[in-house]
């Protein structure tokens, strides 16, 4: 696999993993505000930092990658 390609994985698990905790954040912000249970906007919070840990994730082996060139 070249690194073009290992590159577009990467980006696609990140898109993924972003998709997920998106729909979990929705979800759980979308609950909380029905039912009144506070305790979803702690799952909200732990969505949204998965998300910003998936970005970062993707850049530091973007730039690891880019490193050996």
């Amino acid at each position: 696999m070249n690194d073009e390609a290992k590159i577009k994985a990467r980006f696609l698990r990140m898109a993924v993993i972003n998709g997920g905790c998106l729909a979990v954040a929705i979800a759980a912000v979308a609950g909380a505000f029905v039912t009144g249970q506070d305790w979803l906007f702690a799952i909200f919070g732990l969505a949204l930092a998965a998300g910003f840990a998936a970005q970062i994730g993707f850049i530091a082996a973007f730039r690891r990658a880019k490193e050996g060139v």
